[in-house]
């Protein structure tokens, strides 16, 4: 149910599930190209066994957290969007236009 009280239409749920599913594919390659960035490097090299261990597990933390940052800020950008009560402020006209 929406903030009305009423259902949500057709509509509403189409967009829902299109950003949702945008939030999950934006987040899993910002993810990948990350860990790409970090880890790449001791994948592709001979590096340093200490190094290799450290750039690894870095990518390792940071990906996920990369993950869940995107889908949250993409999932609050729509909420706030979607919400009726909202004022947009860039169709007002100032005082010396």
């Amino acid at each position: 149910m929406d903030a009305h009280g009423g259902r949500r239409g057709q509509a509403e749920r189409d967009a829902m599930t299109v950003e949702i599913g945008y939030a999950l594919v934006s987040a899993a390659f910002a993810a990948a190209v990350l860990f790409g960035a970090v880890a790449g490097p001791a994948l592709l090299f001979d590096l340093p066994g200490p190094l290799s261990t450290v750039l690894l597990r870095l990518g390792l933390v940071v990906a996920p957290l990369v993950f869940t940052a995107r889908v949250i800020s993409v999932l609050l950008r729509f909420r706030w969007q979607a919400r009726p009560d909202r004022t947009d402020r860039t169709d007002r006209t100032g005082p010396d236009s």
